[in-house]
């Protein structure tokens, strides 16, 4: 068996599998087979007497732990079900439910997810009578965020100086207040966060060490994948797992680290080897997913990042065509040739629907490509849109579960209360909620006495929810999660009300809490999972991600996403589209050199999906906040080499033609405006609300220019100014990124 598994490998793949004392660093470039080379790595340990439960295996997606555990059992066996394997979050979440006391929380602690903690947030902001339109909720919570991923405390976050004129100058001095009220009520709500997971988890191996020695004893081999994405916190606690044993496995990719905006730290894979002297680093170089004109492109556009590991990837695949350019007038004339492109190749090539796919820069990109394809009678699905479990009547029902078998989960209680409707209005709500803030109690401890604190007039609907309550709760302690579940639906009324709605949204409602049940039933009935009950379930769907949980059976779809969604995944034909300045690279990465080369890094991703043909299309105007702006082509496509490309012109009507995209001579793309601005060292955005005519200014793409116009019209400021390279543009202060220089 070791003999089947190891001479399907290459030379670097061996070594890497081989290696399995001491810490170890597998640089894994795009398409070099990384997730074989881990999978048989830990089958190998497995084959040598390792025991399964000693093994920790790291990953990001749920998708990409179970593909590995399917693949290792098919080498080893059912030996694989005692890896401990998951995404960080999975792993984590499950040691706090054994560890939970010590940290002040119940094993049967919620998980909140992002509208949880928005939903909280905005009940503080509205108790301490704080403006939402200068205290946004997605700034707030990402503030917040930011802060527990780089395991920074409510106490420290309170302390810190620099923090304190940061919020000063963002206008919201009391940020650091409603970090404390949002962690406080977290707790008594025995809750906790994503952040929390990592958060809770450095927590208690710092403030535990027998704990965290139970733990470094138990793990003797640690893997990550990914490592790139890393934040702070995440390879903190992997480096404390890893300490006694020193047998720390990580595979990553330092030119696919593209999550700097959720906190990764690419600084954790190129200082890695700072932190083990000792380290063996392995080299995957090979690409087996693209062709040779392909991996060229990529590799010559992410050699101008200057921070990076170096590696030279090649392939032994075929040359395949020259990447397509294709430059359309407009952001609707893309959406219709990138259709006509789709549709030739898949009558031409006899392809399905699912070999291609449309990656953009952000998802409001969508809209063009949806109405061409559907013109076209082309199916499609876009990935990363409205999830199964963000639906409403799921969320309903999943949070009926939640109190079930947590009682302090104020946000599950808010949103269920009168779902469905049961006289119990929001000013009612709004009484207990004051009541329980008076008494220093929980809302539960009001609810299930509401007679002694709200008066006998309106306790009667109240009492009537604590009974039913108290009855759910009764049942999950005796029944597994799927007849808990069943149970729930209908005695809440909230299938019933789904039936009655005989609407075709409504009929679809109703299906997709049947489709919830059958989920649980599923998971009740894997061999698996040890544990059946509701809690238990409840876990699994609080990690699940959007891309995971797509309940859609017809799988023959054009598949369109952001490139960050598209990370890990691999198509036949890829249309990287909307390659224009501002657009991609991003208006808002512009300001320094690093935001520039993660950009690039997104753009490096995007071509290294595709497997045998390349098309990148951008438009020469597009409408944005309601106006019609004209584009100008990504810097990216000038750093091409242009012997790999071929350009395209559309010409008006007739370049809707079927024959457009054949028979072209290759030829070098367009220069590209060769007058690109390079900020100053020091360029930081200036407060604009002072902008007047005459002060000189200097723009992070245009340079510098002189203010010859300020317009207030329509309650949106813009500015006229002459740039001296490239002439007068008007800008709106809103969006535009200026320097004042005195």
């Amino acid at each position: 068996m070791e003999l089947d598994y190891l001479d399907g490998l290459n030379e670097p793949q061996r070594e890497a599998v081989l290696h399995t004392e001491g810490p170890l660093m597998i640089i894994a470039g795009a398409g070099s087979g990384k997730t074989r080379v881990l999978t048989y790595r830990i089958a190998h340990l497995i084959n040598h007497g390792i025991d399964p439960f000693s093994i920790l295996a790291l990953t990001f997606t749920n998708k990409a732990a179970n593909e590995m555990r399917n693949r290792i059992e098919k080498v080893v066996g059912t030996e694989a079900r005692g890896i401990w394997m998951g995404t960080f979050h999975s792993i984590f979440a499950r040691i706090l439910r054994i560890e939970a006391v010590r940290i002040g929380y119940t094993r049967d602690f919620s998980i909140y997810d992002t509208d949880d903690s928005k939903s909280l947030i905005r009940s503080i902001l509205k108790e301490l009578s704080l403006d939402d339109k200068v205290y946004r909720v997605g700034t707030v919570l990402h503030r917040i965020s930011s802060a527990k991923n780089s395991l920074i405390s409510v106490n420290e976050y309170q302390r810190n100086e620099i923090f304190r004129a940061e919020d000063e100058a963002n206008r919201i001095p009391d940020m650091g207040r409603i970090y404390k009220i949002y962690q406080d009520r977290l707790l008594k709500s025995n809750a906790m966060d994503f952040d929390d997971l990592l958060f809770n988890t450095n927590i208690l191996f710092r403030d535990h060490l027998d704990v965290l020695n139970k733990y470094q004893q138990k793990f003797r081999y640690v893997m990550v994948d990914e490592f790139q994405d890393t934040n702070v916190s995440q390879y903190l606690i992997t480096r404390k797992l890893a300490a006694v044993h020193q047998n720390i496995c990580v595979v990553g990719d330092d030119d696919q680290s593209i999550y700097a905006f959720r906190g990764a730290n690419i600084q954790n894979i190129l200082n890695f080897e700072k932190d083990y002297p000792e380290l063996r680093i392995i080299k995957l170089e090979q690409n087996y997913r693209s062709t040779k004109n392909i991996v060229s492109a990529a590799n010559s556009v992410i050699s101008r990042n200057k921070t990076q590991l170096r590696k030279d990837v090649w392939t032994e695949n075929e040359e395949g065509p020259l990447i397509e350019l294709i430059k359309a007038s407009s952001d609707n004339e893309e959406g219709n040739l990138i259709a006509n492109s789709i549709f030739e190749e898949k009558m031409q090539q006899s392809l399905r629907n699912s070999d291609f796919a449309i990656l953009y820069r952000t998802n409001a990109q969508s809209r063009a490509f949806e109405e061409a394809l559907r013109r076209k009678n082309i199916k499609y699905r876009i990935v990363g849109g409205l999830s199964f479990y963000q639906r409403k009547e799921i969320k309903d029902l999943v949070a009926y579960m939640r109190f079930t078998t947590n009682q302090n989960d104020e946000e599950a209680l808010k949103r269920i209360i009168n779902v469905p409707k049961r006289g119990i209005g929001e000013g009612t709500v709004a009484k207990i909620v004051v009541s329980a803030g008076e008494s220093n109690v929980g809302l539960w401890e009001v609810v299930s006495k509401a007679a002694s604190f709200l008066g006998a007039r309106i306790a009667k609907p109240i009492d009537d929810f604590a009974t039913l309550i108290k009855s759910f709760r009764v049942i999950s302690d005796q029944k597994d999660a799927y007849e808990t579940a069943a149970h729930i639906a209908k005695a809440s009324g909230l299938l019933k009300e789904l039936h009655e709605d005989k609407t075709v949204e409504g009929l679809a409602r109703y299906e997709n809490v049947q489709e919830l049940l059958n989920a649980i039933k599923e998971f009740v009935d894997n061999s698996e999972h040890e544990d059946k009950s509701l809690s238990a379930f409840l876990q699994s769907v609080s990690l699940l991600t959007s891309a995971e949980d797509d309940k859609d059976t017809d799988r023959d779809k054009v598949t369109m996403m952001t490139i960050h969604m598209a990370k890990g995944l691999e198509f036949k034909y890829v249309y990287i589209v909307g390659l224009e300045e501002d657009l991609f690279p991003s208006q808002m990465m512009l300001t320094s050199r690093a935001d520039l080369e993660e950009e690039r890094r997104l753009f490096y991703v995007a071509i290294t999906r595709a497997e045998r043909k390349l098309t990148l299309s951008y438009a020469e105007s597009r409408y944005h906040y309601g106006r019609l702006k004209t584009c100008e082509a990504s810097r990216f496509l000038k750093e091409i080499d242009p012997q790999f490309l071929r350009v395209n012109h559309s010409a008006g009507r007739e370049a809707y033609a079927t024959s457009f995209v054949k028979n072209l001579t290759p030829r070098k793309p367009q220069q590209i405006n060769s007058t690109v601005h390079t900020p100053s060292a020091d360029f930081t955005p200036s407060d604009t609300a002072n902008l007047t005519q005459g002060m000189r200014v200097e723009h992070p793409k245009f340079g510098f220019g002189v203010v010859k116009e300020v317009d207030h019209a329509n309650n949106e400021r813009k500015a006229k100014i002459h740039f001296e390279k490239v002439g007068e543009k008007t800008l709106l202060l809103s969006f535009a990124k200026l320097k004042i220089h005195e």
